[in-house]
Protein backbone atom coordinates (compact mmCIF):
# COMPACT_ATOMS: atom_id res chain seq x y z
CA UNK A 1 0.00 0.00 0.00
CA UNK A 2 1.34 3.69 -1.29
CA UNK A 3 -0.65 5.48 1.27
CA UNK A 4 1.71 6.14 4.38
CA UNK A 5 1.27 8.59 7.59
CA UNK A 6 2.99 11.51 8.53
CA UNK A 7 2.82 13.02 11.98
CA UNK A 8 4.22 16.15 11.49
CA UNK A 9 3.16 19.58 13.96
CA UNK A 10 5.09 22.15 11.80
CA UNK A 11 2.78 22.76 9.06
CA UNK A 12 4.90 24.53 6.46
CA UNK A 13 7.17 21.32 6.41
CA UNK A 14 4.30 18.81 6.09
CA UNK A 15 3.19 20.56 3.20
CA UNK A 16 6.55 20.01 1.73
CA UNK A 17 7.02 16.60 2.63
CA UNK A 18 3.75 16.02 0.75
CA UNK A 19 4.36 17.89 -2.01
CA UNK A 20 7.31 15.89 -2.41
CA UNK A 21 6.14 12.30 -2.24
CA UNK A 22 3.06 13.06 -4.04
CA UNK A 23 5.15 14.09 -7.22
CA UNK A 24 6.88 10.01 -7.03
CA UNK A 25 2.91 8.91 -6.57
CA UNK A 26 2.60 8.39 -2.90
CA UNK A 27 0.23 9.94 -1.11
CA UNK A 28 -0.18 10.47 2.35
CA UNK A 29 -2.64 11.50 5.44
CA UNK A 30 -1.33 14.52 7.77
CA UNK A 31 -1.84 14.85 11.41
CA UNK A 32 -0.15 17.31 13.93
CA UNK A 33 -0.60 15.33 17.43
CA UNK A 34 -0.53 11.88 18.55
CA UNK A 35 -4.70 11.60 19.61
CA UNK A 36 -4.85 12.23 15.80
CA UNK A 37 -2.34 9.79 14.49
CA UNK A 38 -3.72 7.32 16.49
CA UNK A 39 -6.75 7.07 16.13
CA UNK A 40 -6.50 7.19 11.90
CA UNK A 41 -3.64 4.20 12.68
CA UNK A 42 -6.86 2.46 14.54
CA UNK A 43 -9.15 2.95 11.38
CA UNK A 44 -6.66 2.76 8.21
CA UNK A 45 -3.92 0.44 7.23
CA UNK A 46 -0.60 2.78 5.51
CA UNK A 47 2.57 1.34 4.36
CA UNK A 48 4.88 3.44 6.38
CA UNK A 49 4.67 6.00 9.27
CA UNK A 50 6.54 8.98 9.69
CA UNK A 51 6.78 10.44 12.68
CA UNK A 52 8.22 13.54 14.63
CA UNK A 53 9.39 13.29 17.99
CA UNK A 54 8.38 17.05 19.94
CA UNK A 55 4.44 16.75 18.86
CA UNK A 56 1.90 19.13 20.99
CA UNK A 57 0.47 15.99 22.85
CA UNK A 58 4.13 13.92 23.74
CA UNK A 59 7.08 12.50 22.52
CA UNK A 60 6.15 10.40 18.63
CA UNK A 61 8.07 7.41 20.64
CA UNK A 62 4.99 7.37 22.74
CA UNK A 63 3.20 5.90 19.47
CA UNK A 64 6.06 4.16 18.10
CA UNK A 65 6.25 1.87 21.48
CA UNK A 66 2.51 1.17 21.62
CA UNK A 67 2.22 -0.09 18.31
CA UNK A 68 5.46 -2.50 18.99
CA UNK A 69 3.99 -3.58 22.05
CA UNK A 70 0.90 -4.59 19.84
CA UNK A 71 3.42 -6.39 17.12
CA UNK A 72 2.65 -3.91 14.79
CA UNK A 73 5.56 -4.22 12.31
CA UNK A 74 4.59 -1.33 10.45
CA UNK A 75 8.02 0.58 8.89
CA UNK A 76 8.30 4.22 10.61
CA UNK A 77 11.04 6.43 10.04
CA UNK A 78 11.70 9.05 12.62
CA UNK A 79 12.07 12.63 11.40
CA UNK A 80 13.39 14.93 14.60
CA UNK A 81 15.81 17.81 15.64
CA UNK A 82 16.66 15.93 17.45
CA UNK A 83 20.70 14.82 16.45
CA UNK A 84 22.21 13.50 19.74
CA UNK A 85 23.19 9.89 19.38
CA UNK A 86 21.65 8.89 22.37
CA UNK A 87 18.37 10.11 21.00
CA UNK A 88 19.09 8.20 17.88
CA UNK A 89 19.87 5.14 19.60
CA UNK A 90 16.75 5.64 21.74
CA UNK A 91 14.46 5.90 18.11
CA UNK A 92 16.04 2.62 16.80
CA UNK A 93 15.32 0.22 19.99
CA UNK A 94 11.82 1.13 20.25
CA UNK A 95 11.32 -0.22 16.88
CA UNK A 96 12.19 3.23 14.41
CA UNK A 97 13.65 1.76 10.70
CA UNK A 98 15.22 4.69 9.91
CA UNK A 99 16.15 8.37 11.51
CA UNK A 100 16.59 11.71 9.92
CA UNK A 101 17.46 14.39 11.28
CA UNK A 102 15.99 17.99 10.60
CA UNK A 103 17.21 20.13 8.48
CA UNK A 104 16.84 17.81 5.87
CA UNK A 105 17.51 17.26 1.90
CA UNK A 106 13.94 16.41 0.82
CA UNK A 107 15.29 14.25 -1.68
CA UNK A 108 16.95 12.40 0.59
CA UNK A 109 13.43 11.60 2.58
CA UNK A 110 11.90 11.04 -0.59
CA UNK A 111 14.71 8.01 -1.31
CA UNK A 112 14.42 6.60 2.07
CA UNK A 113 10.36 6.59 2.14
CA UNK A 114 10.76 4.38 -1.08
CA UNK A 115 13.81 2.21 0.51
CA UNK A 116 11.47 1.21 3.19
CA UNK A 117 8.00 1.11 1.12
CA UNK A 118 10.43 -1.61 -0.93
CA UNK A 119 11.33 -3.53 2.09
CA UNK A 120 10.57 -7.53 1.60
CA UNK A 121 8.14 -7.55 4.88
CA UNK A 122 5.53 -4.93 2.85
CA UNK A 123 6.21 -6.26 -0.96
CA UNK A 124 4.77 -9.51 0.99
CA UNK A 125 1.93 -8.09 2.12
CA UNK A 126 0.85 -6.64 -1.88
CA UNK A 127 -0.13 -10.22 -2.34
CA UNK A 128 -1.84 -11.25 0.72
CA UNK A 129 -3.77 -14.96 0.08
CA UNK A 130 -7.21 -15.83 2.05
CA UNK A 131 -8.57 -19.14 1.30
CA UNK A 132 -9.15 -19.52 -2.82
CA UNK A 133 -8.19 -15.92 -3.38
CA UNK A 134 -4.91 -14.00 -4.52
CA UNK A 135 -4.69 -10.02 -4.63
CA UNK A 136 -2.26 -8.72 -6.34
CA UNK A 137 -2.34 -5.17 -5.46
CA UNK A 138 0.30 -3.89 -7.64
CA UNK A 139 -1.91 -4.72 -10.83
CA UNK A 140 -5.21 -4.44 -9.39
CA UNK A 141 -6.14 -8.02 -9.76
CA UNK A 142 -7.83 -10.89 -7.69
CA UNK A 143 -6.79 -14.07 -9.02
CA UNK A 144 -9.22 -17.63 -7.91
CA UNK A 145 -7.56 -20.19 -9.53
CA UNK A 146 -7.23 -20.05 -13.44
CA UNK A 147 -9.52 -16.91 -13.35
CA UNK A 148 -8.82 -13.16 -12.39
CA UNK A 149 -10.59 -9.96 -12.77
CA UNK A 150 -9.20 -6.32 -12.75
CA UNK A 151 -10.15 -4.24 -9.55
CA UNK A 152 -10.51 -0.18 -8.99
CA UNK A 153 -8.57 1.47 -6.48
CA UNK A 154 -11.07 1.15 -4.39
CA UNK A 155 -12.07 -2.51 -4.53
CA UNK A 156 -7.94 -3.11 -4.10
CA UNK A 157 -8.17 -1.16 -0.70
CA UNK A 158 -11.31 -2.89 0.60
CA UNK A 159 -10.18 -6.65 -0.39
CA UNK A 160 -6.91 -5.91 0.99
CA UNK A 161 -8.24 -5.21 4.62
CA UNK A 162 -11.27 -7.85 4.47
CA UNK A 163 -8.60 -10.80 3.10
CA UNK A 164 -5.49 -9.66 6.00
CA UNK A 165 -8.17 -9.44 8.58
CA UNK A 166 -8.44 -13.42 7.79
CA UNK A 167 -12.16 -13.89 8.20
CA UNK A 168 -12.48 -11.26 11.34
CA UNK A 169 -14.77 -8.50 11.50
CA UNK A 170 -14.04 -5.00 10.40
CA UNK A 171 -15.32 -1.76 11.03
CA UNK A 172 -17.50 0.33 8.63
CA UNK A 173 -15.51 3.09 8.88
CA UNK A 174 -12.40 1.33 8.46
CA UNK A 175 -13.25 0.21 5.00
CA UNK A 176 -13.96 3.38 4.28
CA UNK A 177 -11.32 5.70 5.17
CA UNK A 178 -8.49 2.56 4.13
CA UNK A 179 -10.60 2.93 0.41
CA UNK A 180 -10.78 6.74 0.18
CA UNK A 181 -8.44 8.00 2.76
CA UNK A 182 -9.18 10.69 5.51
CA UNK A 183 -9.36 13.54 3.27
CA UNK A 184 -11.41 12.46 0.54
CA UNK A 185 -15.20 13.27 0.72
CA UNK A 186 -17.29 10.24 -0.56
CA UNK A 187 -21.20 9.84 -0.58
CA UNK A 188 -22.78 7.71 2.07
CA UNK A 189 -23.75 4.67 -0.18
CA UNK A 190 -20.00 4.98 -1.70
CA UNK A 191 -18.68 1.46 0.36
CA UNK A 192 -21.86 -0.57 -0.29
CA UNK A 193 -21.81 0.41 -3.68
CA UNK A 194 -18.21 -1.03 -4.14
CA UNK A 195 -19.03 -4.03 -1.93
CA UNK A 196 -21.63 -4.68 -4.48
CA UNK A 197 -19.23 -4.41 -6.87
CA UNK A 198 -16.63 -7.01 -5.44
CA UNK A 199 -19.56 -9.33 -4.57
CA UNK A 200 -20.38 -9.79 -8.41
CA UNK A 201 -16.45 -10.16 -9.60
CA UNK A 202 -16.25 -13.11 -6.20
CA UNK A 203 -18.72 -14.58 -8.46
CA UNK A 204 -17.25 -14.27 -11.99
CA UNK A 205 -13.89 -15.27 -10.69
CA UNK A 206 -15.73 -18.62 -9.02
CA UNK A 207 -14.46 -18.00 -5.56
CA UNK A 208 -16.33 -19.78 -2.47
CA UNK A 209 -15.94 -16.65 -0.62
CA UNK A 210 -18.80 -14.37 0.53
CA UNK A 211 -18.31 -10.98 1.95
CA UNK A 212 -21.21 -10.90 5.23
CA UNK A 213 -22.61 -7.71 6.46
CA UNK A 214 -22.36 -8.49 10.62
CA UNK A 215 -24.88 -6.35 11.62
CA UNK A 216 -23.75 -2.81 13.48
CA UNK A 217 -19.91 -4.39 13.69
CA UNK A 218 -19.16 -4.21 9.74
CA UNK A 219 -18.17 -6.92 7.20
CA UNK A 220 -16.21 -10.18 7.01
CA UNK A 221 -14.91 -12.41 4.65
CA UNK A 222 -15.61 -15.80 4.72
CA UNK A 223 -17.01 -19.37 3.05
CA UNK A 224 -20.32 -19.33 1.42
CA UNK A 225 -22.45 -22.41 3.42
CA UNK A 226 -24.51 -24.55 1.18
CA UNK A 227 -27.52 -25.26 2.40
CA UNK A 228 -30.18 -28.05 1.07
Amino acid sequence: MNRIILVEDNDRLAHMVSVALLKVGIELDIFANLAAAKHALDMQEYGLLILDRGLPDGDGLVLLNSLRQQHINLPCLILTARNAIHDRIEGLETGADDYLVKPFAMDELVARVRALLRRPANIMSLSPVFEDLTLDVNNAQLKCGTKSVVLAPAEVQILHMLMQSSGATVNRNKLEQGAWGLTQAVTPNALDVALHRIRRKLFNVGSQLIISNVRGLGYAMSKQSHQE
